[in-house]
């Protein structure tokens, strides 16, 4: 009887759970127009009228039964809403069911207009940014290039530097592209002529220590590994200099005699006898004076090769470097000094000088895929030169050439081949055609011959694979991809889709994390923190390093394996080196190596636990709930926050000091806010921020907030300190308690930073701001992705399939050619 009553009770909650699935999934039902009207004059124009036009915005005239006339405006209010921040914290608001109604309602009458009047948008030609450029020449020739040395910084605008309106192209840009034309032209081909220069690589800090280097010959330690383009056959000096001991605190202290390997191409080139040292005390800034060594002239021929240099491991003494443990022993010249180093040599940089004697140019993986062909006699120079420079000027063009193409090209080659008599400066004139080409430089995407002005066109299937290549790769497409749209294939929306998945799961696609995400993430600002050293002794650039590493590789595990984007914010694995498990306190990892871990603690996962997020959103000597709210706020959910009056007081002007009472974090910011003109923004910024207060500056989890005095004598003491309070409310009322709950409330808004995260990475893609004409078309792209949980795949086929990546609209003033 028992057993038959536990049954009937299993199909009654059965039923009940079936049931309320089928409610959660009925869709939310559209307001009627004189609901909308009720909702907005009672809960928004009483601060969004013309009068106070709180935020600068009136509804005053919105026509809700003509919302497509006004679509812009609309937009800003989904937004605002679906995010939970209006009707502002601590206002009357009326139920999530009730906004949720409204929202849906607006959405739906803006995606049917849009529906009907398609907008794909435009754009000016896009040029390819530095970065870009740097690939492109890296996978025609196999060659790196330091493009900063000749071409200016590209316009950042939305967080990008790939928008198409902000790429002018002055007259001093003009010059750079010449320079750099020249030069890379050299350092493809080499230079017969070059003369003696020297360049310097710095070590890797971590990699300096015990452990082995990739790169480095087996059975050595520590080290650096490099590639050097030599410019031409001959002499040159490889110069290592090295890292002592600190200033003094080992006084006294001996190193042993060490064996110093420096290798070309994995060949050894000279070994080197490091002789003992005796530091007296006076190392300046952790160098040892006069500690380097030299391996004379060593003759090299030309291209790229692999230069490493590293100590050879002792059998016969063993010697322990453990003077202090290993995070004592990071030495780096951007860390204040503590004392106790190690005794150890480590290799700090390296200095290639040549070429001296140069004895011409020889064969060169760059050179073979330049001159796929050689001529035998002069009637052959002609056809030759045809091949080469159709082959290469087809790679840079990306697309098939025209006899007009190749007419101005070979001019070039016959102006080269009569001014320097012979065959090769023939095509080294040409290739500098070529690379400053406004059809290498710009990704030139012409519009059908009959196209009229105002009238929208879907872009060829060649124009097509470049955009898709630069998108996913940062460089051109390869022999797969122009294949298939020379062949016209792109056009099936089956092949296209195949073509995107096969370039995601290709390691080419780093890029997205390495460029899209380090640019959305703001993960450049990790580059601009200097910790006070007072307070972080141990934090040090190869620390900026790796957390910088680990934010870029945990974003590439979500493309390369299709994982759903809410595991940018839920996930708990990651990936750390030796010096980043240091700072984390995860065991058993060793070595400049990252590796797959998964953290034990709740508190890493997702963005919000990564160190990289917690530094760059601090400053010097605390942290800024206000910079990482606002960090949140901009870059996860897409609603920054309006910059505060000129007239207010930075945290900064704030008291530090209140009764004697050294004040902290939180308690400067509750004074900071008590500020009329402040409390509007913070009381919206700074819950999210004080959610994070349990992660110090450089990231590190702590329970205790310690306060710091400076003394009598002006040195800076420990004066104690109070438990991290982070309990707090979010502006929607979500209470907060830490980044668990942070975490929770962000999910909680899933829907919004999905929206947020395929805006950004369509604005990305195109080349242009996301403008609230695309709304339409991202909602649709977010939805398709929902039914194939959100995974990352899913939202790049729904931008690269959407008008905005494949249609182009002729500008009004645009002339059909």
């Amino acid at each position: 009887m028992a057993r038959k009553r536990w049954v009937l009770l299993c199909i009654v909650v059965l039923c009940l759970v079936s049931a309320g699935r089928q409610m959660a999934q009925q869709p939310t039902m559209p307001m009627p127009l004189d609901g909308q009207n009720a909702l907005l004059k009672q809960y928004c124009q009483g601060c969004h009228n013309d009068t106070t036009r709180s935020g600068n915005m009136t509804l005053s005239t919105l026509d809700l039964a003509h919302i497509d006339q006004s679509a812009a405006q609309a937009e800003k209010i989904i937004k605002k809403l679906r995010a939970g921040l209006m009707p502002p914290a601590g206002m009357k608001r009326p139920d999530v069911q009730t906004i949720r109604a409204f929202v849906t309602t607006l959405e739906s009458e803006i995606d049917r207009t849009a529906a009907a009047n398609l907008n794909p948008g435009t754009r000016p030609s896009q040029r390819l940014t530095r970065t870009e450029y740097t690939n492109s020449i890296r996978d025609m020739f196999g060659v790196e290039i330091d493009a900063a040395k000749y071409l200016a910084a590209d316009t950042v605008s939305d967080g990008f530097d790939n928008i198409a309106d902000t790429q002018t192209l002055s007259a001093s840009m003009m010059q750079g592209y010449l320079r750099a034309a020249a030069h890379v032209t050299t350092g493809i081909l080499g230079d017969p002529n070059a003369e003696p220069a020297s360049t310097v690589y710095k070590a890797n800090v971590l990699a300096s220590q015990l452990r082995h280097v990739p790169g480095t010959p087996m059975g050595t330690r520590g080290g650096i590994s490099f590639v050097f383009n030599f410019p031409a056959d001959g002499d040159y000096n490889i110069r290592t200099l090295m890292w002592a001991e600190d200033e003094g605190r080992l006084y006294g202290a001996m190193s042993p005699e060490q064996d110093l390997d420096v290798s070309i191409d994995g060949e050894r080139v000279a070994l080197i006898k490091i002789p003992r040292t005796l530091n007296e005390g006076n190392a300046p800034s952790g160098i040892f004076a006069g500690l380097s060594a030299n391996t004379g002239r060593i003759f090299v021929k030309t291209g790229p090769r692999q230069i490493a240099a590293a100590f050879v491991q002792s059998r016969s003494e063993i010697f322990e470097d453990d003077v202090a443990p290993i995070e004592n022993t990071l030495i780096d010249t951007d860390m204040g000094t503590d004392g106790e180093l190690t005794t150890m040599p480590h290799v700090r940089e390296i200095e290639v000088t040549g070429p001296c004697n140069t004895a011409g140019v020889s064969d060169s993986l760059p050179r073979r895929r330049v001159f796929i062909c050689r001529p035998l006699s002069p009637d052959e120079e002609v056809p030759c030169a045809t091949r080469i420079i159709q082959n290469v000027a087809r790679q840079a063009y990306r697309r098939p050439l025209n006899d007009v193409d190749m007419k101005g090209l070979m001019s070039f080659y016959q102006q080269g081949r009569t001014d320097g008599r012979d065959f090769e400066t023939g095509v080294r004139r040409a290739m500098e055609a070529i690379l400053v080409s406004p059809n290498f430089l710009f990704k030139i995407e012409p519009p059908p011959p009959t196209i009229a002005p105002g009238q929208t066109y879907r872009i060829g299937d060649v124009a097509l694979a470049s955009r898709l290549s630069y998108f996913l790769w940062g460089t051109y497409p390869d022999e797969e991809l122009m294949a298939t749209a020379t062949q016209g294939k792109l056009n099936d929306p089956g092949e296209l889709e195949k073509q995107v998945k096969r370039m995601l799961a290709d390691s080419r696609s780093i890029w997205l994390s390495e460029k899209f995400a380090y640019e959305w993430l703001h993960l450049g600002d990790l580059l601009k923190l200097e910790p006070d050293p007072g307070y972080y002794p141990m934090y040090d650039h190869t620390l900026t390093m790796s957390l910088l590493r680990e934010a870029e590789l945990f974003f590439n595990s979500v493309v390369s394996e299709n994982r759903s984007v809410l595991d940018l914010l839920t996930a708990d694995d990651s990936f750390a080196d030796e010096r980043l498990a240091l700072h984390y306190g995860l065991p058993n990892i060793r070595g400049a190596q990252f590796r797959h871990v998964v953290f034990p603690e709740d508190y890493r996962r997702g963005l919000l636990g990564k160190g990289a997020i917690l530094a760059l959103t601090s400053v010097a000597d605390r942290t800024s709930p206000v910079y990482r709210g606002k960090w949140v706020m901009s870059v996860l959910l897409g609603t920054p926050p309006p910059p505060p009056p000129p007239v207010v007081p930075t945290l900064a002007e704030t008291p530090a000091v209140s009764s004697s009472k050294v004040l902290t974090v939180r308690e400067r910011m509750e004074i900071h806010r008590a500020n009329p003109a402040c409390n509007s923004c913070h009381k919206m910024i700074d819950p999210i921020g004080l959610a994070l207060e349990n992660f110090d500056v450089t990231g590190q989890w702590r329970t205790w907030d310690k306060t710091y005095a400076t003394n009598a004598a002006g040195e800076r003491v420990h004066t104690g300190g109070v438990p991290i309070d982070a309990k707090t409310q979010m502006y929607d009322g979500t209470p907060l308690d830490g980044p668990a709950s942070l975490r929770q409330a962000m999910v909680a808004h899933s829907d919004v930073f999905i929206q947020n995260l395929t805006e950004k990475l369509m604005a990305f893609a195109i080349g242009r701001r996301a403008e609230y004409f695309d709304m339409p078309t991202i909602r649709e792209i977010t939805r398709e992705a929902a039914t194939d949980n959100n995974r990352f795949a899913t939202l790049v086929v729904g931008i690269v399939k959407s008008p905005a990546f494949q249609m182009g609209k002729a500008a009004a003033d645009s002339v059909a050619r």
